[in-house]
């Protein structure tokens, strides 16, 4: 009885594990997928290394590749997890199997033992002749046969579950081999790791004597945020302006052409005809049938249409799953302030910055409209409008869009300018129509 829950218990065991840990596909294409990452990374920080000048771009992808070699480590060890209950789960089922099959070899016995005892014809014959009637005899032997059958399907029953306890042993074994070559794989990691910190602290003692210089950069790159800030927030006031001025408007029309219902209702002599008007749509509603809105949603002047609020909510939408506006590159400075390491100067950083080959094609996100295209002295900018919602392009040359023009995903915008390092650098923001920046990699697709 004891053995009958214990059994029990490790089947309830079995499938709460098998049922919580990932997918052995899903595991090794993460793995292969941060291994591609980091190869191009290197591949990268390889081309930075022929300038002889440290800079804060190969800080960046020393960084970048330090967090996904951590990644892969502990993608690693849910492999080694996996693998450990795999391992405990087949030790379960070898147990389990092994003593059923002590307990089918023990009832096969003792049927041979019967057998044997039983195994002259006279016993057979006299076991027969012993029946009370005809039919008494027929039951005996249709038993005899069935008892023969029995010992058959127990030699079968042996058989087949010494087959399946050998595939098990196999399954395990090789289990124990996945196991030994992730733990080996787990321990170059982890020296690469240490490889990979130590070049950093390399840079950033490097850097440390390019303080001055670094310093400078920093100068010219807030100078430069400071005025895309004004720029953008000048675009941002001149779009709000004119579509309130559409707004209003749009208005007038709507009243004019009440008014001219109303007199030419006055003019008629049905006066058996209610005439309703059109309640005059406000400032937080869009004007005509909306789809895919939420009851509780505030509209503001970017969404007196069907169209722009629909815009905006599949921007909204879209929010984690935007693409990214070049098919290459890595993120060199992210959103938000921040601190080179080994000093103590400091930067903020309105969108993200992306560096990436000089050239590269820049493209737009999301549907949208073009709201500005100037210059800030070193590259283009570009201001495309989604609904309530603004992205920005900065650092581009070559650009191909003008002020109006309607845009959809995957738009080619222009190129990608040299920047600072030499390397070629964008500067990518999301901004609401407050103004406010947001952090554009929690709205970009995961790479």
């Amino acid at each position: 009885m004891v053995r009958k829950i214990f059994i029990l218990l490790l089947s309830v065991g079995i499938v709460l594990l098998a049922g919580a840990q990932e997918t052995k596909e899903e595991i090794q294409k993460k793995q292969q997928q941060l291994m591609q990452e980091i190869s191009s990374l290197n591949n990268t920080l390889n081309d930075i290394k022929k300038n002889k000048k440290q800079s804060l771009g190969q800080l960046a992808i020393v960084q970048r590749k330090i967090q996904a070699r951590q990644e892969l480590i502990y993608n690693i060890n849910k492999e080694l997890k996996r693998l450990n209950d795999n391992i405990y789960l087949n030790q379960v089922e070898i147990y389990r199997m092994k003593k059923e099959l002590d307990t089918l070899k023990g009832q096969y016995a003792k049927s041979l033992v019967f057998a044997y005892k039983n195994r002259s014809s006279y016993e057979y014959l006299n076991f027969l002749f012993s029946a009370a009637s005809f039919n008494d005899a027929i039951k005996r032997v249709t038993y005899l046969k069935s008892y023969r059958r029995y010992r058959e399907t127990q030699a079968d029953a042996i058989r087949q579950t010494q087959d399946v306890l050998a595939k098990q042993i196999n399954t395990l074994n090789s289990n124990k081999q996945e196991k030994n070559n992730s733990l080996k794989e787990q321990g170059k990691q982890l020296t690469v790791l240490e490889s990979d910190k130590k070049e950093k602290d390399q840079v950033v003692q490097s850097l440390k004597g390019q303080e001055k210089e670094i310093a400078a950069q920093l100068k010219s790159k807030e100078q430069m945020r400071q005025k895309l800030n004004i720029a953008l927030q000048t675009v941002i006031k001149r779009e709000i302006a004119a579509a309130k001025k559409k707004q209003e408007e749009e208005e007038k029309k709507r009243k004019l052409a009440e008014q001219q219902q109303t007199i030419a209702n006055s003019k008629t002599d049905n006066s058996n005809t209610d005439t309703k008007t059109k309640a005059t749509p406000k400032n937080n509603a869009p004007v005509t049938g909306m789809t895919a809105t939420k009851s509780d949603r505030v509209y503001n002047v970017f969404e007196s249409t069907t169209e722009e609020a629909n815009i905006s909510i599949n921007f909204e939408n879209s929010r984690g799953r935007l693409p990214w506006p070049a098919d290459q590159g890595y993120v060199s400075t992210h959103f938000g302030p921040y601190t080179v390491p080994g000093t103590k100067l400091k930067g903020d950083m309105p969108g993200v910055e992306i560096t990436l080959p000089v050239g590269s094609n820049i493209k737009n996100v999301a549907d949208g409209e073009i709201s500005a295209v100037f210059d800030l002295g070193n590259g283009q900018t570009v201001v495309i409008r989604h609904g309530k919602y603004f992205t920005t392009y900065t650092n581009l040359s070559n650009v191909s869009v003008s002020k109006g023009q309607q845009v959809k995903p995957g738009k080619v915008l222009g190129k990608a300018v040299a920047g600072m390092s030499g390397d070629g650098q964008i500067i990518f923001m999301v901004t609401s129509d407050k103004g406010t920046n947001m952090d554009p990699e929690r709205w970009l697709k995961a790479r």
